[in-house]
């Protein structure tokens, strides 16, 4: 009988479009898959089975701070995990890594991994109102649940040691650090650069994500480079972080090109030449890693996750977070020198290749996780 993992995610979508290279691997290796999501449907259990995996349906909240849907929250995954008796658990994002460790441990699953893949509002700088009790149930909850850890899998420094002045980690917490998710290269093909300047932002819409430096910036852009194009995709979350509809129709109005959400990306990005993303924080963020394997230069923040994937003026620039005048000083900067916005696109190509390979870091994943041997 084949050993059987249970893939714990709060979007079911995120299964095949963000964990594919993981979910085959695991399935090359002999391991009988299941992903469970609070919101799958028809859809994203067609994509999931095509990877060689189950989908199943487990409820339980994917944001808010609601200590009743917390507790079934985990009651449900308990459930599942003692009918379904798995060897391994894999959980990535707050919710399952917090609600899968805690129901992981009642139902006696001995191998019990988990993927720091950001921190996300509740532990960007901050601390006022809402976001101050987010912080404070956050620390709580991965207080009561990291220790239940076999394997903790950071993907950026920074992380590690917010966790440990936290107070989450302790000498002998089982931790480790991966590149990121990874990009599958082969996925994404580099293509010819567009004849004139244009910016593209990929992100959820939300405040944290440096969404209203990226609109004063690209203004900024526009007013004093003529013809160069700024566009955005993505769309208003239900985070309390999220920007308002009026503000996105506001930047529209003065000339944002907002492309909404997309299933696929690669056409928005084979048509922009840098990638910006002047993010708070982040874990390693897709986006960024995206735009450097189809050959684009970066502009990021010097915050963490970000500044790992850019070497400064070899495939990108990076610049303080929460500065819309230094964001749009670098984007006026590479907009008025092609040649260099080409020769740091094809820095990006190469170091996607050599740090962030998809296939590299799933099997760095399964091996730190526990569930696959060390070579």
């Amino acid at each position: 009988m084949k050993k059987g993992i249970v893939l714990v995610a709060s979007l079911a979508e995120s299964v095949s479009n963000f964990r594919a290279p993981l979910v085959r691997r695991m399935v090359q290796h002999g391991l009988a898959v299941t992903a469970v999501a609070p919101d799958l449907d028809s859809s994203s259990r067609s994509a999931i089975a095509e990877l060689g995996a189950r989908a199943e349906l487990v409820r339980f909240a994917r944001t808010g701070m609601n200590p009743l849907k917390d507790l079934l929250g985990i009651v449900a995954l308990y459930r599942f995990f003692r009918r379904e008796k798995p060897r391994y658990i894999l959980a990535y994002t707050a919710k399952p890594v917090n609600y899968g460790l805690l129901a992981a441990r009642f139902a006696g699953v001995p191998t019990r991994a988990v993927m720091i893949t950001g921190l996300g509002y509740a532990f960007t700088e901050g601390g006022e109102g809402r976001r101050k009790i987010a912080r404070m149930a956050a620390r709580f909850l991965y207080g009561l649940s990291l220790p239940r850890a076999t394997s903790i899998i950071f993907q950026n420094p920074d992380d590690v040691a917010l966790f440990r002045e936290q107070g989450l980690l302790s000498a002998a917490s089982p931790v480790h650090l991966v590149n990121g998710s990874g990009v599958d290269c082969s996925q994404h093909a580099v293509s010819a650069l567009p004849e004139r300047p244009h910016f593209l932002m990929i992100a959820r819409l939300l405040k944290d994500k440096g969404v209203r430096e990226y609109a004063e910036a690209a203004a900024r852009l526009r007013a004093q480079v003529p013809g160069a194009t700024t566009s955005l995709v993505g769309w208003i979350d239900e985070s309390p972080n999220s920007i308002t509809r009026n503000e996105l129709d506001g930047w529209c109005a003065a000339g944002l090109n907002f492309l909404g959400r997309l299933s696929d990306v690669r056409p928005a990005i084979a048509q922009a030449s840098v990638v910006v993303l002047p993010s708070y924080r982040e874990g390693t963020p897709r986006s960024v890693l995206e735009g450097m394997a189809m050959g684009r230069a970066i502009i990021t923040t010097d915050a963490p996750g970000c500044r790992e994937t850019v070497e400064p003026g070899v495939n990108g620039l990076l610049v303080p977070p929460r500065d819309a005048a230094a964001l749009a000083q670098a984007m006026i900067a590479l907009a008025r020198d092609p040649a260099r916005v080409a020769a740091m696109g094809t820095q990006s190509r190469r170091i996607a290749k050599e740090k962030y390979d998809a296939d590299a870091v799933a099997l760095d994943t399964l091996r730190k996780a526990g569930i696959l041997p060390a070579p």
